[in-house]
């Protein structure tokens, strides 16, 4: 057989599987996926229709992603411009828990009538304090450690009003001294002590905040 036989067989099989598919153009088919080799007997040179690799790759599906929830971070206060707003912002719970008890009774003993900034300072110290391995582990243990604050009287509080506005205010601190929202001026303070005293303690002073003193 010819050489040019051969081309012409060639064309001839292209021309006509070209024609077969364009009158079956539904049925899923596509010329890039068939394969058509022409060849010779051994020895001879022959033509061969190379496959062309089919590229058609289907669309992987796109899976909705979940909305974030944040109840799912758990209880997370309000955020907010200023410590004053966070306060406004941050709601009363229906109960405390007995440690948080103590953070508030803190808060409210030692700094009622001073700002927010002074009484958020001086819940930050109590928590500092229960985390640094230093004091007891726990908010009550700083709070009734002996000889430390002296609202305490025969590892006791003072009766609280807990309706008044006062203590609604020392509750609220304490959720966000115990939450870390905010932070204190003196943050990483561990002692202070009333701005009217001067006791020799060889600590790092840090500031004054309102009538108080904070060390680290």
């Amino acid at each position: 057989m010819s050489r040019q036989f051969r081309v012409a067989s060639a064309v001839c099989i292209a021309a006509s599987l070209a024609t077969i598919l364009l009158s079956t153009g539904g049925s899923g088919a596509k010329a890039q996926d068939i394969q058509i080799p022409v060849a010779e007997a051994p020895g001879s040179s022959a033509i061969t229709v190379e496959p062309r690799q089919s590229v058609f790759r289907p669309a992987e599906p796109t899976l909705p992603q979940p909305e974030r929830n944040d109840s799912d971070d758990g209880d997370v206060l309000p955020s907010a411009a200023s410590l004053a707003d966070l306060v406004e912002r941050t709601p009363l719970p229906a109960s405390l828990s007995h440690e948080m008890e103590c953070l508030a009774g803190a808060v409210y003993f030692e700094a009622r009538s001073e700002t927010l900034a002074g009484q958020l300072a001086v819940g930050r110290v109590i928590v500092t304090r229960a985390a640094s391995g230093r004091f007891p582990s726990s908010y009550c243990g700083v709070v009734y450690q002996p000889s430390q604050f002296s609202f305490v009287h025969a590892n006791a509080m003072p009766a609280v009003k807990h309706d008044s506005a006062k203590w609604q205010q020392a509750v609220k601190i304490a959720l966000i001294a115990d939450s870390g929202t905010w932070k204190s001026p003196v943050e990483g303070a561990m002692f202070f002590h009333a701005a009217h005293v001067a006791p020799s303690w060889g600590k790092i002073r840090m500031a004054r905040v309102d009538n108080h003193v904070f060390y680290r």
